[in-house]
């Protein structure tokens, strides 16, 4: 096939996609550029099923090469290794809306690469993955019919911007992806800053007008190629062994979802009729077991959906707007810095926080990210959280994906590095799972910020929200458990505060979502966050005013740029001497600040002292008492602070005239003395005459011999001849 172009003009910039021009082994691959951000991405399925599987075994891998801004990798192996958290959720993003577009019963093994190969810094690479996946799979004979597009819209200045720039992003409190069908959404994230939901909603509406555009251009060329899809087919259930299992099951079952109890118990009952169904199969019958537990699951889903849609009930008898029972606990944990659980319904989460200083920032070096992280969100889902048994590894995509979207929705309530200096650590350890742990660790980790000292500035809750939708019938379900997000048809999550939303995410297994019942379920979830927060409140008004006494105390402290130096010494000398005194933890900026912590408030007081005594600078028309430490015949050099010396001219030491400074004073002498001028280059001028109350004016005042010198010191240095 020859190369094919799709150019779409978006926001001043063109969307330029090929096909056909790189990755000619795959299945489908896409050349996407935007500005002078390019990527590659290709889409490749297998043509049989070797091992029939429960679940599409969709793959979706995005890399970011460094070459891609012009850089080498940091590190000993000079290569690209694991993916970054970044990569990660990225490859999350293009799941997640393709996912629910191939055919049911499609089971081939397939795999989306995105490769980033051109990073411009401006135009952000996250939709152009999406868009390529789209065209990939489009373009090629894999079964998928449905292309989709992708924008981002950005809120600067009040005006709504489609695919905004980095820079445009920085003033924007809205940042929010939207993926949809030709007719309508089938995917959203957003990170705001208490967003209206009215904004929300417009944002969509917008941003579907130019995802509509991306398709036309898709099935616009589509019509006039001849791409042919290859043959598929799902595998048919036998309506006779599907009725009559329906038959005998319908009643026990029905009665085994709506039985009273927790989850477990209601796990159990459901398997034994499971259980009785496959022990009349002989153990060779393979298929008939696999068919069995087909026609099992899929009699299970119709009566839930049922019982919701047509029955109007929910499987544990909550009303469709009722909020399962709330549970807060806080300050349990005694040696952590702050700590909640936080129980709703049977989902529970045990949020800790942790309080450091700025040793322990997180230095993002990324190929798009460059900065020091202050604010850190880990999110734990222990195999008993689920009541199941497996090796405890290392994070999976799950676990990143959840606790990303938790940071998003608190990031907007952590007060800015000025007002509270510290590095902050929340861990969720999701201890029981029926339902929406990421907006139960939202909560856990608000309270726990609280009972830390944290100044939040308002209380941010979180929400997940669940739709059955059958027809032209629908039913949108508040706070989901976890059957109702199973078997249902959308997963929406909403966090924010009394004021507005901060974060959103919405994924759906049905083909598209209309604005309207968006509306409606976006409206529902602020009514539910409103209840959570005011229980939150009920238990924790507001944040401690002190926190943990075994978290470090931090001081913030501003000096002279020029003083940097002699607070650090020649080769660190200075420095060093105040941390081995004090034990105290103290970082330089060459701005001038600096931060000082210690578990020992005393310690840092004491630091902040020896600091400000070097550092401390003199003020016009103060007055000080300093020591004379060296004499010229114009005067004297007084030492009046640290580092700090003024001259003391000689027509300032005395009202009457002085012939000879060292008359009157000696090194090493205490005087008072007041600063009367300082110049551009900081050089310090003191009198020490302006203190003195001037002598009433006499005849022999202005006497200039040497006579008008003391008697007293003339005695003092015939003492001292002697």
């Amino acid at each position: 096939m020859p190369i094919q172009k799709i150019d779409l003009e978006i926001s001043n910039r063109t969307l330029s996609i090929e096909f056909g021009k790189m990755g000619k082994q795959a299945d489908g691959s896409a050349f996407i550029r935007y500005g002078d951000t390019i990527m590659l991405v290709t889409a490749t399925s297998k043509k049989e099923v070797k091992e029939p599987k429960p679940f599409f075994p969709l793959i979706v891998d995005y890399r970011e090469n460094t070459y891609a801004a012009g850089k080498i990798p940091g590190g000993f192996f000079k290569r690209e290794g694991r993916p970054s958290e970044r990569e990660i959720l990225i490859s999350r993003m293009i799941d997640r809306p393709i996912r629910t577009l191939f055919p049911d019963g499609y089971f081939n093994d397939t795999q989306i690469v995105a490769f980033l190969l051109s990073a411009d810094m401006d135009n952000e690479s996250d939709t152009l993955g999406i868009i390529g996946a789209s065209v990939a799979l489009y373009f090629s004979d894999i079964p998928f019919s449905t292309p989709i597009g992708a924008v981002k819209v950005g809120y600067v200045n009040d005006e709504y911007v489609i695919n905004p720039t980095r820079s445009q992003l920085e003033n924007s409190p809205l940042n929010m992806i939207v993926v949809g069908t030709e007719e309508g959404v089938v995917m959203m994230e957003a990170a705001c800053a208490e967003v209206k939901e009215d904004i929300i909603i417009q944002a969509t509406t917008l941003a579907q007008t130019k995802i509509q555009e991306i398709i036309n251009l898709q099935k616009d060329l589509f019509s006039r190629l001849d791409i042919q899809k290859r043959e598929f087919k799902a595998k048919e259930i036998d309506q006779n062994m599907y009725d009559r299992i329906e038959k005998n099951i319908s009643t026990p079952l029905l009665e085994a979802i709506q039985a009273p109890g927790v989850k477990r118990e209601k796990d159990e009952k459901t398997s034994a009729i499971l259980e009785s169904l496959l022990e009349k199969i002989p153990e060779e019958n393979k298929e008939e077991t696999s068919d069995t537990k087909d026609i099992f699951y899929a009699i299970q889903k119709k009566l839930v959906r049922k019982l919701i849609v047509e029955g109007q009930k929910r499987v544990d008898g909550r009303t469709f707007d009722e909020i399962r029972p709330i549970s807060i606990e806080v300050g349990i944990l005694p040696r952590t810095h702050g700590s909640a659980l936080f129980t709703r319904g049977e989902t529970q989460c045990l949020a800790t926080v942790t309080l450091g200083t700025f040793e322990d920032i997180q230095r993002v070096d990324g190929l798009i990210e460059q900065a020091d992280k202050r604010f850190m969100l880990h999110y734990n889902f222990p195999p008993f959280s689920v009541g199941e048994v497996s090796f405890l590894r290392g994070p999976g995509r799950r676990e990143i994906g959840h606790g990303a979207l938790a940071e998003k929705s608190i990031i907007p309530s952590i007060p800015d590095e000025e007002e509270f200096p510290y590095t902050i650590r929340i861990v969720s350890d999701i201890l029981e799972s029926n339902g929406s742990s990421s907006m139960a660790t939202v909560c856990g980790g608000v309270l726990a910020l609280m009972d830390a000292g944290v100044p939040l500035p308002s209380i941010i809750a979180g929400m997940a929200m669940g739709l059955v939708k059958e027809g032209d019938r629908y039913a949108i379900l508040t706070d989901i458990a976890g059957l109702e997000d199973h078997l249902g048809d959308m997963d929406l999550k909403v966090a924010g505060t009394e004021k507005g939303i901060t974060a959103i995410q919405m994924d759906l297994k049905i083909p598209h979502l209309s604005i309207d019942v968006l509306k409606e379920a976006i409206e529902k979830a602020r009514l539910a966050r409103l209840k959570v927060i005011e229980k939150m409140r009920d238990v924790i008004p507001e944040s401690r005013a002190d926190i943990s006494p075994y978290a470090p105390r931090m001081i913030n402290i501003f000096i002279n740029p020029e003083k940097v130096g002699d607070v650090i010494g020649p080769a660190g000398k200075i420095i060093k001497k105040i941390i081995a005194e004090t034990k105290a933890k103290i970082d330089i900026d060459e701005s001038g600040k600096i931060t000082i912590a210690s578990v020992d408030a005393s310690a840092a007081e004491k630091a902040k002292e020896m600091i400000h005594d070097i550092t401390v600078e003199a003020e016009l028309g103060k007055d000080y008492t300093g020591k004379v430490i060296r004499i010229e015949d114009y005067g004297a050099f007084v030492e009046i602070l640290p580092n700090v010396v003024g001259l003391l001219h000689i027509s300032e030491i005395a009202h009457h005239r002085i012939q000879n400074v060292r008359d009157v004073m000696r090194l090493g002498d205490a005087i008072r003395v007041k600063v009367i001028s300082i110049d551009e280059n900081n050089k310090v001028r003191v009198s020490k005459r302006a203190l003195e109350e001037r002598p009433p004016h006499n005849e022999n005042f202005n006497d200039r011999s040497r006579d008008s010198k003391p008697h007293s010191y003339r005695n003092r240095d015939d003492k001292n001849r002697d």
